[in-house]
This record gives C-alpha cells, sequence and structure tokens, in this order.
C-alpha cells in the first residue's frame, strides 16, 4: 500500500474509537483536542474522559456506531473485535491501532515545537525508534528557529499587503533568513526588536 502524509480538517468530524485502554485513550484525546465528536466503544472510560463528555457505548450498538462514524479506529485488546469492526467499516477510513498496515489511515506520533507540529511514521516498525527520534529532532529545532517560523509568517503579510511580484517577495523574505542582525535579535531573544528591524526592511524595499 502506498502511504503519504496527509493533515485532515477534524473539526465535528465524528470519530468511533473501539477499545478504552491507553492506546484508545490517547486517540481520544487527541481527536478531542482537534475538535471531532468521539464515541467509544468498550467497557469503561476514565474519570478524565469522562468530565471531557466523551460518550461510552456498548459493544452490542458496535453496527449503529460504525454507520454514524466518519473515521474508526481499533484499539482493542480483542483482535477479533478488531477485525470485525474493520470488516464492518467497509471503505472508511479505518485506523488499525492494533495493526497499523491493515488499516487505511494511520495516526503517527506527533508533537509540536512552538507553532510547528512534526509528525514521525516508521511504518510500524518501531515504536520505541519514534520517541528517540523524537528527541533528536527536539534538540535540533531551537528556540530561534521558532520565532524565525513566527518573524517569516509577519513579514509575509505584511509582503503580500504591499508587494504584488511575488519574486521579490521570495527573495525579501530569503534575506530575512539570512540576515545577520536579525539572526542576532533572535539568539537573544529579542523578537520584538527583530520585528521592527524587518518592518524597516520591508518599508525600504518597498518605496
Amino acid at each position: 500500500m502506498g502511504w503519504t502524509p496527509l493533515f485532515l480538517e477534524m473539526e465535528d468530524k465524528k470519530v468511533l474509537i473501539v477499545g478504552s485502554g491507553e492506546v484508545g485513550k490517547r486517540r481520544t484525546i487527541r481527536f478531542l483536542k482537534a475538535g471531532a465528536n468521539v464515541v467509544i466503544v468498550g467497557n469503561h472510560v476514565s474519570n478524565y474522559l469522562s468530565d471531557l463528555g466523551v460518550a461510552i457505548k456498548p459493544v452490542e450498538e458496535i453496527n449503529n456506531w460504525i454507520e454514524w462514524a466518519d473515521i474508526v479506529i481499533t484499539a482493542s485488546a480483542d483482535h477479533e473485535l478488531n477485525q470485525k469492526v474493520a470488516d464492518l467499516s467497509g471503505h472508511k477510513l479505518v485506523n488499525r491501532a492494533d495493526h497499523p498496515n491493515k488499516g487505511n489511515l494511520i495516526v503517527p506520533s506527533s508533537f509540536f515545537i512552538g507553532d510547528v507540529q512534526i509528525c514521525i511514521f516508521t511504518g510500524g516498525k518501531s515504536p520505541l525508534m519514534s520517541k528517540e527520534l523524537r528527541k533528536k529532532i527536539e534538540k535540533v529545532i531551537s528556540p530561534e528557529n521558532v520565532m524565525q517560523l513566527e518573524l517569516q509568517s509577519f513579514a509575509r503579510n505584511m509582503l503580500k499587503e504591499r508587494l504584488d511580484d511575488q519574486k521579490k517577495r521570495r527573495s525579501i523574505l530569503y534575506n530575512i533568513l539570512e540576515d545577520p542582525n536579525i539572526k542576532k535579535f533572535l539568539t537573544n531573544g529579542k523578537f520584538e526588536d527583530a520585528k521592527d528591524y524587518v518592518n524597516r526592511m520591508i518599508d525600504f524595499e518597498t518605496i
């Protein structure tokens, strides 16, 4: 199967999670944070999930909730149940947390550094290496990188308002990225000073 990374808009999407253990809990929290409506089929949910308003349904109602769902996630310890749910789901998006490559949707390990979201997918070969790679990435991406991202967004929005020439906009953004004065500001945590500098720089370039 040919996998490719995608981001899905999850606001008000309907997600069925089969299994209320640790994996099901993590998936539930993740999709709730993304704005989805989540229903769990399982024996119980933690007090934390109950407080978030997550509904838990009995296995006997599984057919109805599969029909309701936009996305189905199998995370139960009962492998026969997981397979049954996957079979009943037909052409729906199915994440097989028990056997990722048997589904048609992967939910990769992901984390944020500032506003940068980073996902790691090892093809199910090694969850342990996924954690190790995360540690390495977190060490490489610095606070200055995150501030540069915000600065590029600030500059890009200004340039779109003032300059129609896309090639020139790109050239100015590259100059901002490489400017030693800006790098010094960001290294010293002086983000507002960097913004003022960029503002003057764009004023000069767009006269």
